[in-house]
């Protein structure tokens, strides 16, 4: 395996070309063809896509009919497998050809000089400007299944073709109109195995029609759980009556990976890296896909609808160098690049957790919240999570029951912020000094601290977080009220909290299924979003500003405050590790990978709105692989806390940690498995901090 090799991570590069189009003139085709694959092969792509009819050009009504042109169309064919013996891609174009007396408009797909096989499009439209039964025939039960073209006998009929050398890479093809069906070829593809959909498309362009494309792509993809690729014609074909975009698009499991321009001069080519892994973890992860397949075989006897497809193989050799990596780097996984996106992700999770809360106390009699104040990140959200629950249940503010508890390190300045939080809201709010009891407790233990050491251990730590939690389940008894957890989901996935008498019990846990990650973006659209008064909204902002802190160990000579990322890592890496564990079961190796494209420049690529600018950086390979090595011995040893985790929803669509829910291990697995195989592929990669001796 080579570290940086898009193919050795599970990857295929895929090329959708639009091109000047010739019309009945397949030999001129068939050089622009050629060119544009060159092109594809030297950037290593696996498969290239052209549209319908681009041998010959569709616009062309009755000369279809004509002998001549269906004669140059194969003789053209013969050239472009020629020309391919020494370029890369699975090269698919589209051509009328004759077969059993009919002709038919046909995918053909060709690879190192060989024509690998012939699928024809299987619904024909002949409705407003299409009138393809007027030369085309569909397939029939008792249509051959082979074909000759251009002197070789190969499979004709619905196909899938899979690559001997790319593990996942099995590539299904319909034509234009079949993806407009209720039930469409690619439907049986997938359900056959097929992980990459290619559509060869004619399609005219109208007012809406490039919307309506999309919609019906990333809805196929995403229903398929696949990569589906498509290719419209474009330039050079006849404007008599209509006009032509050459609209190319990749999308995968309904996620946009790119889209060339529309109405473009000359060969447009757009390249995307699908990924193959996660199509694969995302099928065995959702059953009921397989269930889906067999359902439909029980149903009509044992055959799937349509044709059962045919398997054809073929090898690729794609290069194992590096080639980069052409897709969307999300920095954040669960957080959402585009604004419109984000605020919509942020009031459903908002009020997923309001509503989880208000479910939770109505169920058990309304009663108070009892909720511990830092003045931090998640204590802060937790509080205008039960504020806004209080309000949608009409109940005074005051049922809250806030509390603020200082012990040895707590600031002033997050101190004053929880009181100031407390007071805007208009909740219950009181403090109540934790040091004597904590004081108490360790000169009971026989601490060193209480003899003047400044010894700061982990019962120094958990002394302070587990009074806290006792105190706030006490008051919770005192006044007839449920203990609201804060803690959030990635402190979970790394045991960041106390055990049992600590910040890891409570009665309900609204935080739970939202990562650090995403609580400051919660904040600031609550801020934003009007959901409580601007003297409510400018706290919210300022408690944004703080450093993330347990505020557990005190200050040292420098002032310097403990800060929480430089113990467990930045939650920024950690966040995407815990996405890629939970969402799609990748290797320790691909994690690092991704992240290493993702993190390690911080002036390309996306970021989320209003992310503050002080605040974007870049990691490098040895930081990632430090803190994922870090986060896969956490996540390991620390189960045993999840397993015993509160009720509380589940907010993203990452996944949760629940024990009931998303995640279910034993706790006491090793993390040996993981850590080699991170190991094992980094092992001497420069730059990744492990040597060859791993």
């Amino acid at each position: 395996m080579y570290f940086h090799s898009l193919y050795d991570q599970g990857f295929a590069r895929i090329a959708t070309v639009t091109l000047p189009v010739h019309l009945a003139n397949p030999d001129a085709n068939a050089t622009e063809i050629i060119e544009a694959t060159r092109q594809c092969s030297d950037n290593g792509a696996a498969i290239t896509l052209f549209p319908e009819l681009c041998v010959t050009g569709y616009a062309l009504d009755d000369l279809f009919l004509s002998a001549p042109l269906l004669d140059r169309a194969e003789a053209a064919l013969a050239t472009i497998a020629q020309a391919s013996r020494d370029l890369l891609p699975l090269i698919v174009v589209g051509a009328p050809l004759r077969h059993d007396g009919r002709l038919f408009n046909c995918a053909v797909a060709i690879h190192r000089g060989t024509i690998v096989a012939v699928t024809p499009k299987q619904h024909l439209p002949n409705y407003r400007e299409f009138y393809e039964k007027r030369y085309f025939s569909t397939p029939s039960a008792t249509t051959t299944p082979t074909i000759t073209v251009a002197g070789q006998r190969v499979p004709f009929g619905s196909m899938i073709l899979g690559a001997t050398d790319i593990p996942g890479l099995n590539v299904g093809i319909e034509i234009c109109e079949d993806m407009w069906m209720p039930f469409s070829p690619a439907s049986a593809l997938a359900l056959s195995g097929a992980t990459v959909i290619l559509n060869l498309s004619a399609s005219p362009i109208t007012v809406g029609r490039g919307e309506d494309r999309r919609l019906h792509a990333r809805s196929a993809s995403a229903r398929l759980c696949a990569a589906y690729a498509y290719a419209a014609a474009g330039q050079g074909e006849s404007t008599t009556d209509l006009a032509w975009d050459g609209h190319t698009m990749i999308y995968e499991a309904g996620d946009l990976l790119a889209e060339g321009p529309r109405f473009a001069a000359g060969t447009q080519i757009t390249y995307a890296d699908v990924d193959l892994d996660r199509l694969v973890a995302e099928r065995h992860q959702q059953n009921s896909f397989a269930d889906n397949a067999d359902h439909l075989a029980a149903s009509a006897n044992g055959h799937l609808p349509f044709t059962c497809p045919m398997s054809v193989s073929f090898t690729v050799n794609p290069p194992r160098t590096d080639l980069g990596l052409l897709r969307p780097h999300d920095r954040f996984p669960f957080v959402p690049d585009d604004p419109e996106r984000l605020a919509h992700d942020c009031y459903e999770a908002y009020n997923i957790q309001v509503a989880g809360l208000i479910g939770r106390l109505k169920a058990i009699g309304n009663p108070k919240v009892v909720i511990g104040v830092s003045g931090g990140l998640d204590s802060t959200h937790a509080l205008i999570v039960a504020a806004q629950a209080m309000d949608r249940l009409g109940r005074p503010r005051t049922d809250i029951l806030g509390y603020t508890m200082p012990g040895f390190a707590t600031s002033d300045h997050t101190k004053s912020k929880a009181w100031e939080l407390g007071r805007r809201l208009g909740i219950s709010f009181a403090e109540i000094d934790i040091r004597p009891a904590a004081k108490q407790m360790l000169a009971d233990m026989g601490h060193p601290y209480a003899d003047g050491a400044a010894h700061y251990d982990v019962t120094f730590e958990n002394v302070q977080a587990g009074l806290r939690t006792d105190y706030l389940f006490r008051l919770a008894n005192h006044h007839g009220g449920i203990v609201l957890g804060t803690g959030d989901l990635s402190e979970l996935a790394l045991g960041w909290c106390t055990y049992g008498v600590g910040d890891q019990m409570s009665h309900y846990a609204v935080n739970t299924g939202v990562p650090k990650t995403m609580i400051q973006h919660l904040i600031r659209w609550v801020a934003a979003s009007g959901q409580f008064d601007q003297a409510v909204a400018e706290v919210l902002e300022s408690v944004l500003a703080q450093e993330i802190s347990p505020e557990l160990v005190p200050a040292g000579p420098d002032g310097q405050m403990q800060s929480t990322q430089d113990r467990i890592g930045p939650y920024n890496l950690q966040d995407f590790t815990l996405f890629h564990v939970l969402r799609r079961g990748s290797r320790p190796s691909k994690i690092a990978f991704l992240a290493y494209h993702a993190w390690r420049d911080a002036s390309s690529g996306a970021w989320p709105a209003s992310f503050p600018e002080h605040e974007k950086c870049a990691y490098s390979l040895a930081e990632i692989v430090k803190w994922e090595e870090l986060f896969i011995r956490r996540f390991f040893s620390q189960q045993f806390k999840r397993t015993a985790l509160p009720n509380g929803p589940k907010v993203m669509a990452g996944g949760s940690l629940s024990p009931r829910g998303d995640w279910r291990m034993p706790s006491d697995a090793s993390p040996a498995a993981w850590l080699a195989e991170l190991h094992s592929a980094l092992a001497g990669v420069p730059g990744s901090g492990i040597d060859q001796a791993h």
